[in-house]
């Protein structure tokens, strides 16, 4: 349960020979810019994917244009695109053997579609060039399957409150720091700023993962264990009753409300912009797009869990992406030589600094401290997440069949149970026995 806990307090022992791994990084850069690493006497192609925000879409075109410059004899085709609808796609491309060269994925994917390697490369076939020594081993072992490291591990995330600080002050409210208080503040709001200003603002999905975290933090028990839910009727109807409650009390508004907004995300909903809406639950990556996304003179803040929320301290940490190359590629080391510069040599990692988190690299973690940036918001919020969260992410909790938009299971129950067309115990009823059949399967 404390794996990925203990993963990261390795990253801290890393530290302490940053200086050698660093050094390692620019020799292994200088005898990439020496050598064709195409593996042939003419120039390659590749392809590469990834989804993200604009400030990620940004610097990482910008990373894989210097790999260019220094690997003229490789030449990267990028695709990208924010998260929306992106799982399907990939998972289309997975299944007809159409999958891009180098792939941003998600954790799950490994199992979800390569479970037994037949999507994805052994990455210890490339370790020459793509150096696995900068990773903890108990990480790498997260991305192992079927006894090969099909991808490589970018950085550990969770879910926390981000709160415009601006719109709180404006209600005369301090962002929240327990439940009671966010309550408060629903009431507020309403009260001091109007029907259309709200303290917290949940998509389907952010429903899903608050109500579990709720549920943790009530109960104390992992979501899924032994591949079936873990929680009684009973439990998942207080889940249930616990996400009514926020709509009710003013303090998220409905699904109709926002799918009324016509925004694609939250970060593009013009309520979230101007500040109407004034809190997120978010992976600790994305605080600087929604940061990015405010109108000038808002200021977006880390906030805490809520103590008071139950006995136990709710919340999982997971891998948040990872790198992956095909396993039908055929130029797997000049794949390998954009990821070693991507992860691990100084120049990538300065491009990307923490657009995907904070790395597990322990060189690139050694140059986002150099620059400061373990100073910003995501660095607040990942130590906020790692500090207190006691349980891990199942795989299986983001099974594409359960989260996956806008058919997935999770997007039903939360938006029938919003829209009225589910009561708390229909929504549980649903939720549990759809779950279970999808576990059963896998």
């Amino acid at each position: 349960m404390h794996a990925m806990k203990y993963s990261r307090r390795c990253l801290t022992a890393l530290m302490a020979v940053l200086t050698a791994g660093l050094s390692l990084s620019c020799d292994t850069q200088h005898a990439h810019e020496s050598q064709n690493l195409s593996g042939a006497e003419d120039s390659v192609t590749i392809s590469f994917s990834w989804w993200g925000g604009d400030s990620r879409h940004t610097a990482t075109q910008e990373a894989v244009n210097r790999f260019m410059e220094l690997h003229p004899d490789i030449k990267v085709k990028t695709q990208f695109s924010a998260w929306e609808g992106w799982e399907n796609v990939m998972s289309t491309s997975f299944y007809a053997g159409t999958m891009p060269d180098v792939n941003q994925i998600n954790w799950n994917w490994i199992s979800a579609y390569s479970s037994d390697g037949s999507r994805f490369l052994d990455l210890n076939t490339v370790s020459d060039t793509l150096d696995l020594a900068q990773y903890d081993s108990e990480v790498l072992q997260t991305c192992t399957f079927s006894d090969e490291l099909q991808a490589v591990p970018v950085s550990l995330t969770g879910r926390i409150f981000f709160w415009n600080k601006t719109t709180f002050e404006q209600a005369g409210l301090a962002p929240p720091q327990t439940l009671a208080q966010l309550y408060d503040a629903g009431r507020i709001f309403r009260e001091q700023l109007g029907e259309g200003y709200y303290p917290l603002v949940l998509g389907e999905y952010d429903r899903m993962i608050l109500m579990v975290y709720y549920l943790q933090s009530v109960y104390g028990k992992e979501w899924i264990e032994n591949g079936r839910l873990n929680y009684s009727e009973e439990e998942i109807l207080s889940g249930f009753r616990f996400i009514q409650s926020l709509e009710e009390g003013h303090v998220i508004p409905k699904i109709e409300t926002t799918l009324g907004d016509g925004a694609v995300s939250i970060d593009k909903n013009q309520n979230w912009i101007n500040g109407s809406y004034a809190g997120i639950f978010e992976w600790d990556s994305a605080a600087q797009k929604y940061q990015d996304s405010l109108s000038e003179g808002n200021e977006l803040v880390v906030g805490t869990y809520f103590a008071d929320m139950g006995p136990y301290q709710g919340g999982f940490s997971k891998v948040s992406l990872c790198f992956a190359i095909s396993e039908t590629t055929p130029h797997p080391q000049a794949c390998a030589a954009l990821l070693q510069f991507l992860l691990n040599e100084r120049e990538g990692a300065e491009i990307l600094g923490i657009e995907r988190g904070i790395p597990l690299s322990a060189s690139a973690l050694g140059v986002c401290k150099e620059q400061s940036l373990l100073e910003s918001a995501t660095a607040q919020a990942n130590d906020r997440i790692i500090e207190w969260v006691s349980f891990t992410l199942d795989p299986a909790f983001e099974d594409s069949k359960l989260k996956g938009e806008p058919d997935g299971i999770y997007y039903d129950v939360m938006s029938g149970l919003s829209y009225g067309d589910y009561t708390p115990e229909q929504a549980t009823d649903l939720l549990i026995r759809t779950t279970n059949e999808i576990l059963a399967e896998n």
